[in-house]
């Protein structure tokens, strides 16, 4: 069944990920490794992987774990990243870039977005553009909304400013508002099918979960005592994407 203009992006870290989006009826992958401290860019050889599945695939672009404040040369990293997801032909990126106050860092972020735009040019499709949770941070979220939007991004990954989208609906639909169709709001952040309905009733047409469940068994004792393995590993679940998948084909009867 087609669904009304709604978009489920499943954020995934290895090739089991990729498959059960795929089977789950995703409708789109966001890219990433290190899914425990956020997400970071994974390898070239699973993004190229990536590039071969049968959905679009933005590369999440993060080259470290913690704040979003980066040093000339992460920032190339960055860029280089971008040319990785540009040549392996992925569909879009995801990237963000803040500045010390909190503020979202425009003069990087504009350089990355006439990179990624030079690309896209060059290959003969464009790369799109996420700003991703980065946005959370920010100390003013609607100054950081009208930035995103005159910078030319797409849509703006958000859970309201809070670290659960369900806590900071208000907010989410508030940005919907003052986003008027300029940019799309992608709410994620513990996107459940109990959080689910609460979300669409701010209007958005997209949203952004992980999916993820704990693994049956847990982790090999032995990895876990070399630390080559947390011990609460969680693996994405076909079974979540497709109950998500099916409550947005049935978005009318969550209203």
């Amino acid at each position: 069944m087609m669904r009304d203009a709604m978009t489920l992006e499943v954020c995934v870290e290895d090739l089991d990920g990729i498959d059960a989006a795929v089977e789950g009826g995703a409708d789109r992958i966001e890219l990433c490794a290190a899914l425990a401290v956020g997400g970071l860019t994974p390898p070239a050889s699973l993004i190229r992987a990536a590039a071969q599945a049968p959905l679009p695939a933005h590369l999440l672009v993060r080259p470290r774990e913690g704040g979003f404040a980066y040093t000339p040369r992460e920032i190339a990293l960055i860029a280089d990243d971008i040319v990785t997801a540009a040549h392996a032909g992925l569909a879009g990126i995801v990237i963000g870039a803040t500045l010390a106050d909190h503020r979202l860092d425009a003069t990087t972020l504009a350089k990355l977005i006439a990179h990624a735009r030079t690309l896209g040019s060059e290959r003969g499709r464009p790369l799109s553009l996420t700003l991703h949770r980065a946005f959370d941070v920010c100390s003013d979220l609607g100054a950081a909304l009208d930035t995103a939007i005159e910078l030319g991004f797409d849509r703006v990954l958000t859970s309201g400013g809070t670290p659960k989208a369900i806590d900071g609906v208000e907010a989410v639909a508030d940005l919907h508002r003052r986003a008027a169709g300029r940019i799309i709001i992608l709410a994620g952040s513990g996107v459940s099918p109990q959080s689910l309905p609460a979300l669409l009733r701010t209007g958005i047409t997209e949203v952004h979960a992980s999916c993820r469940q704990p693994i049956a068994g847990g982790a090999d004792p032995v990895d876990v005592r070399f630390g080559f393995a947390a011990p609460n590993r969680t693996a994405t679940s076909t079974d979540r994407i497709r109950q998500l998948s099916h409550m947005l084909t049935q978005k009318h009867t969550l209203e």
